[in-house]
């Protein structure tokens, strides 16, 4: 990321929120804070080159008539509010019941960050997690569930730390049969 070129029109734009912001864009600190911060921005939504369920692909048919629930709990990720641009901390934790066959785990994280290095609000993030992996895994139930911290409104606004916003989102069994979901919610911790 760090060779990329950026554009002229792009470090102008940052130049001018600089100077916007109070501070004088050609001072010695700022100088090279344009690409910089471009380059950032890049890699920050590096998941607009990503096919989510590309990662999906390749499945596993020999688990010995394993048919149980697959979870990979607590994923780190950082993303980016569409609103403020602001930052989104948080961890997910993402569940199927298989029908057939698995993916590897490290797949799941993923398909998370696929999505979540996108500008993006999390009640669709949690959404497009779990909406991917039904696609492409034609599980019996997907579970997925986003704590996360945002910038927008620790950092501006109402200035309130501390509070992690719970988004979830169940098909199949999670979502139609009570003790699939509850036991799904209590191996997550819920």
């Amino acid at each position: 990321m760090s060779k990329l070129p950026v554009p002229e029109e792009v470090q102008e734009a940052i130049r001018t929120l600089i100077h916007w912001a109070g501070d004088d864009p050609s001072r010695e600190g700022l100088l090279e804070t344009p690409s910089r911060v471009a380059r950032a921005w890049k890699e920050y939504c590096q998941g607009y080159d990503d096919d989510p369920g590309s990662h999906l692909a390749k499945v596993f048919h020999e688990v010995g008539g394993y048919n149980e629930i697959v979870l990979l709990k607590d994923i780190p990720f950082q993303s980016h509010c569409e609103h403020h641009m602001a930052p989104i901390i948080g961890k997910a934790s993402i569940a199927y019941l298989p029908r057939d066959h698995v993916v590897g785990i490290s797949k799941l994280a993923r398909v998370l960050n696929g999505y979540a290095r996108r500008l993006q609000v999390q009640e669709r993030l949690t959404a497009e997690v779990a909406q991917c992996i039904w696609d492409h895994l034609s599980p019996e139930g997907v579970a997925v569930i986003i704590e996360a911290q945002h910038g927008c409104m620790t950092g501006r606004g109402v200035r309130t730390t501390g509070v992690a916003m719970t988004t979830s989102r169940m098909m199949g069994a999670f979502l139609d049969d009570e003790s699939s979901r509850k036991e799904v919610l209590s191996l997550m911790g819920y």
